[in-house]
């Protein structure tokens, strides 16, 4: 007999009923995922919306479902930029992270929700031992990243 899934309409209350429905607290579901009791809040509460897949598959152990039950009810995001962007608009991004590094000030917003984007500049060295910068960034609220 196939289990029948519930629609919940968001990753938090999904989290939340769940975790009661098997009798336990925040702290006993962060224990028993193997994670913090900060990071369980941050989920019922709907400040997280998006999971890493180590989270994901922690957070769907300590439930006892599926990966895929847990995605469902992560938000899904449309790609569809605030704002006109294009590849060039990427790029001057990109050069514009490389400019900044260091520069504790630097804030750059993400193009798809307009909240802080976290960036870096990765180092790595070709064949010929020369140095080469690798601009990458992500978003603090939605999935939108640079690579």
């Amino acid at each position: 007999m196939q289990k029948e899934i519930k629609k919940y309409p968001t990753l938090a209350q999904f989290v939340s009923e769940t975790r009661e429905k098997l009798g336990l607290s925040q702290t006993g579901l962060a224990k028993r995922c193997n994670l913090t009791l900060d990071e369980i809040a941050n989920i019922e509460s709907g400040v997280e919306l998006f999971l890493s897949s180590t989270i994901r598959q922690k957070l769907a152990k300590g439930l006892k479902t599926s990966l895929s039950e847990v995605k469902l009810y992560e938000k899904k995001e449309d790609f569809h930029f605030a704002s006109t962007q294009s590849g060039a608009d990427i790029e001057d991004m990109k050069n514009l992270i490389i400019e900044n590094e260091g520069n504790k000030g630097f804030v750059l917003l993400c193009p798809v929700c307009g909240n802080k984007l976290i960036t870096r500049v990765a180092k790595m060295y070709d064949l010929e031992d020369n140095l080469m910068l690798h601009p990458k960034a992500r978003c603090s609220k939605c999935p939108f990243q640079i690579t």
